[in-house]
């Protein structure tokens, strides 16, 4: 069997952290097993649904890394929801209903009163017909047998389907609701397994039913812990923070995958460099049943991680022209961010705003110059500047070393000096010790 799974999002809006999680682990599953990943765009949905996020959906899966090996819009098969819908009619598995959202919500009021589960009540066949009035369809569930499936992460699951409600699954105007088309999709989509929100569990069980009901064999399910922020209910400014937030941030893509990969599992997050990497160690059997608490602070910790053992190769084209490799192992180590790289290559090689220093120190820096112009500098220089402005200054520690790093880089604090000075180089060096002392 060839694992296949699908990421469906609507394109209503752009992808939050909670659906790229979703679509990560269904990415990182069918990669794992040697599998297929399908993204279905499902914009059934016409008056919400727009090309813009549409095309907004594609560029964020793009920038993460995760591209489909397929890609299909519910818009474009409406022809097949109609052949199916047919056959369960004909099986009497969907039936018409003519109710308003008034009365059932009427209905669902005096069965609570009553202390009954507000469960739809079926009419009987030789009910009269509103006159005038459209039916929408609800899906004939079976009531003889339990509904049960071993789920991947919360285990064993069981519904009594006289407890649920006969889905509707086609509104009066003809339009479609999500369930039966999505079962429909996967089916001839031949999906293995799906992945996704336990606010789905429900969902499952009635939909169960309907991949039996077309004679097809349901997936497997895995219904994962939702997504919280730290500080309890996933929030709306957190429900906003994704790709487009993170590109704008300049985060790197891996660096929110590496979070979403593992929190809520047992193991540790950690910076990989890769998908292939994280699709490794995939496994169902490390999810926890706990709400998975995510940090947007995480996500910084982890860039930095990511950035400091990031190869060349992975960031020369983002990098100012004129950029080394050498100036890059020098500075990573340094960084939050790549957009921090241009401002140390300033540091590095352009030109500073001489520090303002006590008398003292500027009696040091001067002293420094002066050394430093005698120096051979294919050794180590900063060691032999240091070590003999301790000899003749006595100065020792930070009174020795802060002013110039200081004078050399204005900044009070960055990558060791040893490379930093042998990089910039000697006329450098002497050029801005001598400018920290005059000033």
């Amino acid at each position: 069997m060839t694992v296949v799974t699908r990421f469906a999002p609507s394109p209503t809006g752009r992808l939050h952290v909670g659906n790229i999680r979703t679509a990560l682990h269904n990415f990182l599953f069918a990669r794992k097993n040697g599998g297929r990943f399908v993204l279905r765009i499902d914009d059934t949905d016409r008056e919400r649904s727009t090309a813009e996020f549409d095309q907004a959906i594609c560029d964020d899966l793009a920038w993460l890394g995760l591209n489909p090996d397929q890609m299909v819009r519910q818009s474009e098969r409406f022809n097949l929801y109609e052949r199916e819908f047919e056959r369960l009619k004909a099986a009497g598995r969907v039936y018409a209903c003519y109710e308003t959202a008034e009365e059932l919500e009427v209905r669902r009021k005096v069965l609570l009163g009553r202390g009954l589960p507000p469960v739809y009540e079926r009419k009987p066949a030789d009910a009269p017909v509103p006159e005038g009035r459209a039916p929408h369809w609800r899906f004939r569930l079976d009531h003889d047998a339990p509904i049960a499936w071993n789920d991947l992460i919360r285990g064993e699951q069981r519904f009594d389907p006289k407890l649920l409600s006969d889905p509707v699954v086609r509104r009066e105007d003809g339009s479609w609701l999500y369930l039966l088309p999505s079962v429909i999709d996967d089916i001839d989509l031949t999906v293995t397994h799906i992945v996704r929100g336990e606010d789905h569990v429900s969902n499952s069980a009635t939909q169960i039913q309907m991949f039996e009901a077309l004679g097809a064999e349901p997936p497997r399910f895995a219904h994962e812990a939702l997504l919280v922020a730290t500080e309890g209910k996933l929030s709306k400014r957190l429900g906003s923070y994704g790709a487009e937030h993170l590109r704008a941030e300049g985060v790197e893509p891996m660096a929110l995958l590496d979070v979403l990969a593992r929190i809520g599992t047992s193991q540790p997050v950690e910076p990989f460099g890769s998908l292939d990497e994280l699709a490794d160690g995939f496994d169902f059997a490390t999810f926890g049943r706990a709400p998975a608490h995510f940090d947007p602070h995480e996500v910084e910790l982890v860039n930095a991680r990511l950035l400091h053992k990031l190869d060349y190769a992975a960031v020369a084209d983002r990098l100012p022209a004129g950029a080394a490799e050498q100036d890059w192992l020098l500075l990573r180590g340094n960084l939050e961010r790549v957009a921090d790289f241009g401002s140390w290559m300033a540091a590095l090689h352009g030109d500073i705003e001489p520090p303002e220093l006590s008398h003292e120190e500027r009696l040091l820096v001067k002293d420094a110059a002066i050394i430093a112009g005698k120096l051979d500098w294919s050794a180590e220089p900063w060691r032999e500047l240091t070590s003999e402005l301790k000899a003749t200054t006595g100065k020792k520690g930070r009174e020795l070393f802060h002013p110039l790093r200081l004078a050399l880089t204005g900044r009070e604090s960055g990558p060791e000096m040893a490379g930093l000075i042998a990089r910039m180089g000697r006329d450098r060096a002497v050029q801005r010790l001598e400018a920290a002392a005059r000033r």
